[in-house]
């Protein structure tokens, strides 16, 4: 039976065959025309031009009549990636007697056109596929990350009693590991052993493979690779590989060498790779400046591959310029390289030039889109990541699991709640809401966003089965940076007990800030020795939290101990040692460590001096002039910009050592407009110095501003309150609620015996009230015989004069006190926490109470530490 094909209908033929015959020859037969492989610059004419480059004429339909000319139209269909030919070869060889070898070609044809689907019905039609054929379809599925079925079509071919080849060995040892079947692969293993193909350096190549992809198979790659009697270069790159993947750097580095020294092994650029991978991995440029010419030295200084995992290196290692002059020098870029250099840009924080280069891109795909969000992302720019989320909707573009992380990440940075609630809504509407990972994400967001209800409700919908461990870190995080630091640690110690979390250096980092927080010195140790036993003593982050842990807790000298034996130190551990030691008040000791720092050449950030100008507060001797210099040379010498917390410290600085009419002129110099906060420095200093000309200027100029945040509003609020203004007050304080802020009420806490016991003022839920409110009159009334005189305009509230005494008396920071005398043993120091400033009132009466009881009180404020002992605080009535 013969079959047709018209060339007028299938574009591919119509350029090989025009309809018009320029030549009086009769047609020759299909199968005995020769189709040459064109040129590479005539690719792209052969595929776009309308001209024909065969002078052939077909002016009547093609008719096939054997198996030889459908595989060779089989075979060009391959070639020019022309499935629609593939479609119609695949229609005549219908028409024809089942053919073993034009089957395969089939079902090999829509493999690497990437039709699995066609490809599979191809096989289901087969008769008698044979083990090129299982072969074929198994590595198909296989590279294209579908190993399940792999493996599937493997054991179908088992049973059907079909030998498999070193081929089919290879195919189904990658799907192995693709689908993470280690299982599987030790019984492919044994198979591998018993029909004799231990000695195929593709089969050792893809065993080795498998082993090294799981943790503790190292050795069995050792093992296999000293045994092979023959190897090739993928044998080495596989053992590379995996020393990389298990962080072993310099035995990579090592073997690298030994390949080398052996002549006959050259290296090849996936070698290239996986040494790179170990120099990023060890943080060395030097030797990634070795590697680099060695791919200059071998050729391959044109590689796309290598020059874009080259241009990762040098970003990674933050070498802005070799990263630019790579690329510039690139003949050829693809779309990866594009979005390596838009990485790269973001991680440079030239945010600008990473817009440029995706803007100048010409194709862009999900992978483009997904680089430029997380940059925006990384370099704080919510409102951008979210507006080129929408931009990819618009567009029309597949949606990953990291498009959407993303723009959930913006979300939770813009700690916009009406947003948050919009992407979440998208997430669920479209089906994404079931996904793990987003929806970790969208808890976390949740808690970002002040939206705690939401993200509990969220957490206790979970499915058992799914594993919980990174939403549990989540919760965590967010009750710790919410401002729940005993919800946290109660958090943490019930998933510990169930087992749904696992200890990382997230954990443990948002356990020891909660610690800190609370001042619960017995919890942190706990950590610490948790830490040390997880393997957790280099981890730099974690180390920098325990600092900033015992530093909160009181205990500076641990806090110095653990930064001294330190291997290394960055930026943010000096910031938590010179934090601690201002929580301190030792602001000579601060500035020594400054100084320290600057020696050890350690970059200062913006955080680093804010710390560092506060610390002229708290020094012993009047060093205004030292601070002076440092603010004014903050550009010059270390290229920050002064931001409002700059100034407010600078103010603060100024206003402590009396220089209030300098610090109200710097006020006024300041370039933009000044912050609540900048104002607040100053009238804090005016209360110390009991300048009220100044104070009331500074009062009028917060008064007159429109409050953004919580702190703003209770200042203004509590402005008018202490001026008798108390109907204004009360309009700020409506105000609030329209807009839905809430101020966090005063609370003062003690730790007893491991558990946290809380006041607020006036409180009376502890199950000791009637024992605290008793012992508080009694202590109250012998501190008024040692001359204590309650001082009522730290009251706020718009009653009779014998009424602000009540309100004093039952000050949050007074109770918990009472408590803690009542509770520990004679001779033992108090130690208490409050979550905003110690009153004036409080302040006076604590100082009486360390008279009458002998006893000594920490206490720990906003503001630092006050020692309270014989009648005097370390604070020298200065907070």
């Amino acid at each position: 039976m013969s079959s047709i094909i018209h060339p007028q209908n299938h574009p591919l033929l119509r350029r090989h065959f025009p309809p018009k015959p320029p030549l009086p020859p009769p047609q020759p037969h299909l199968s005995s025309l020769s189709f040459p492989k064109p040129k590479s610059h005539h690719r792209h004419h052969l595929l776009s031009s309308t001209t024909s480059l065969s002078r052939l004429t077909l002016s009547k339909p093609l008719i096939f009549n054997d198996i030889n000319s459908l595989l060779s139209l089989l075979h060009l269909s391959v070639h020019y990636s022309d499935a629609d030919l593939t479609k119609s070869v695949h229609a005549c060889s219908l028409k024809v007697q089942e053919d073993a070898h034009l089957g395969n070609s089939l079902v090999l044809a829509y493999l690497k056109l990437g039709l699995f689907n066609h490809s599979f019905k191809v096989f289901a039609s087969l008769s008698c596929p044979n083990v090129v054929t299982y072969s074929s379809l198994i590595s198909g599925f296989a590279k294209s990350n579908q190993g399940n079925k792999a493996i599937k079509l493997f054991l179908k071919m088992r049973n059907e009693g079909i030998e498999p080849n070193e081929f089919t060995f290879v195919a189904i040892l990658s799907a192995c590991i693709r689908a993470l079947e280690l299982e599987l692969g030790f019984q492919v293993h044994g198979l591998v052993i018993k029909m004799g193909f231990l000695d195929s350096v593709f089969v050792a190549n893809a065993l080795m493979g498998l082993y090294g992809k799981f943790n503790g198979g190292l050795e069995i790659v050792f093992k296999m690779f000293d045994e092979m009697h023959q190897r090739d270069v993928a044998s080495w790159n596989t053992v590379i590989s995996s020393l990389v993947k298990e962080g072993m750097y310099e035995k990579a580095f090592e073997l690298f060498r030994v390949m080398q020294g052996i002549g006959s092994f050259k290296a090849d650029f996936f070698t290239i790779l996986a040494v790179l991978s170990a120099c990023e991995g060890s943080n060395s440029l030097m030797k990634g400046k070795e590697i680099h010419a060695h791919a200059i030295r071998i050729g391959l200084e044109g590689n796309l591959s290598v020059n874009n995992a080259l241009i990762g290196f040098y970003s990674k290692c933050s070498r802005a310029g070799d990263v630019v002059a790579l690329y510039e020098s690139m003949p050829v870029r693809d779309i990866i390289t594009w979005t390596e250099m838009i990485t790269a840009y973001m991680e440079f924080g030239s945010v600008d030039l990473a817009v440029e280069v995706f803007v100048k891109m010409p194709e862009k795909n999900c992978i483009s889109y997904n680089a430029l969000m997380a940059g925006f992302c990384r370099n704080g720019e919510g409102l951008k990541t979210v507006k080129l989320f929408i931009e990819m909707v618009e567009e029309g573009l597949e949606l990953t699991d990291f498009s959407l992380s993303s723009v959930i990440n913006a979300c939770a940075l813009a700690m916009d709640a009406k947003t948050s609630e919009q992407i979440q809504g998208f997430c669920v509407k479209f089906g994404f809401g079931s996904n793990v990972c987003v929806e970790s994400a969208l808890i976390d967001m949740c808690m970002r966003c002040g939206r705690m209800a939401d993200a509990e409700k969220m957490f206790h919908m979970w499915p058992s089965e799914q594993d919980s461990s990174v939403v549990c870190t989540s919760m965590l995080c967010g009750y710790a940076r919410n401002g729940q630091p005993d919800d946290a640690i109660s958090f943490f110690l019930r998933c510990r007990l169930e087992g749904t979390m696992d200890m990382d250096e997230v954990s443990l980092t948002s356990v020891l800030g909660a610690c800190g927080a609370l001042g619960f010195e017995e919890m942190g140790e706990q950590t610490h020795c948790h830490a040390l036993k997880a393997g957790f003593v280099f981890d730099l982050g974690v180390l920098n939290s325990i600092i900033s842990m015992y530093a909160k807790c009181g205990n500076m000298n641990c806090a110095i101990k653990v930064f001294n034996i330190m291997p290394i130190c960055d930026v943010v551990s000096w910031n938590a040692l010179i934090a601690g030691l201002i929580l301190h008040r030792k602001g000579d000791e601060a500035l020594a460590a400054w100084s320290e720092m600057e020696e050890a050449g350690i970059k200062p950030d913006t955080i680093t001096l804010i710390l560092v100008i506060l610390a002229y507060r708290r020094t012993n001797l009047d060093l205004v002039d030292n601070c002076r210099r440092l603010f004014l040379s903050m550009i010059t010498n270390y290229d920050i910009e002064p931001t409002s917390q700059h100034y407010a410290s600078f103010v603060s600085v100024l206003g402590h050592w009396g220089l209030l009419e300098e610090a109200e002129e710097i006020i006024d110099k300041m370039t933009v407009e000044p912050k609540a906060s900048v104002w607040r420095a100053l009238l804090d200093s005016c209360r110390i110095h009991f300048n009220t000309t100044i104070g009331k200027r500074v009062a009028k100029r917060i008064l007159a501003m429109k409050p953004q945040d919580p702190s703003t509003y209770i200042l203004v609020s509590n402005l008018y309150s202490a001026s008798g203004r108390w109907h204004c007050s009360e309009m700020v304080r409506e105000d609030m609620r329209e807009h839905g802020i809430r101020k966090n009420p005063a609370q003062s806490w003690i730790i007893h015996q491991n558990k946290i016991h809380s006041f607020y003022a006036r409180d009376k839920l502890h199950p000791q009230t009637k024992d605290i409110y008793s012992g508080l009159e009694i202590l109250v009334l012998e501190c008024l015989k040692a001359g204590y005189i309650p001082d009522t305009s730290f009251v706020l509230h718009e009653v009779e004069e014998h009424q602000k005494k009540d309100f004093l008396l039952y000050h949050s920071a007074k109770l918990a006190t009472t408590y803690g005398l009542l509770m520990t043993k004679p001779g033992e120091p108090i130690r208490i926490v409050k979550n905003i400033l110690l009153c004036g009132d409080c302040h006076t009466f604590l100082k009486f109470v360390s008279i009458v009881t002998r006893r000594e009180i920490i206490f720990r404020d906003a503001s630092g530490f006050h020692c309270f002992r014989n009648g005097q605080c370390s604070c020298k009535n200065y907070w």
